[in-house]
């Protein structure tokens, strides 16, 4: 099992910043790939961005691309998700998940961004 816990979110307005974390616990955090995901209100959960397990790779929406980036520290079992130029469509909960093969299995609670216009 691996559990999960985001923290960062808050209200924040458009062209601003935040920085969402999410801490592991449970399991060996460098064996997973982790990825954000985030849901707004009336809509379905979308994917945001991934890193690999190794920290090398990454991907993102084209939503985000350019505006935000995910990082991780392995030795603080955290990953990060930096998020710039926010607009108000960015406002949702943001969730954080885990995978090791296939689907993403294990989820946080989400944290909610707002961005005010």
């Amino acid at each position: 099992q691996v559990q999960l816990v985001e923290s960062g979110g808050g209200l924040v307005q458009a062209g601003g910043s935040l920085r969402l974390s999410c801490a592991a616990s449970g399991r060996t955090f460098s064996n997973y790939d982790m990825g954000w995901f985030r849901q707004a209100l009336g809509k379905e959960r979308e994917f945001v961005a991934s890193i690999r397990s190794s920290g090398g790779a990454t991907a993102y929406a084209n939503s985000v691309k350019g505006r935000f980036t995910i990082s991780r520290d392995n030795a603080k079992n955290t990953v990060y998700l930096q998020m710039n130029s926010l607009k108000p469509e960015d406002t949702a909960v943001y969730y954080c998940a885990a995978r090791q093969l296939g689907p993403y299995n294990y989820w946080g609670q989400g944290t909610q961004v707002t961005v005010s216009s």
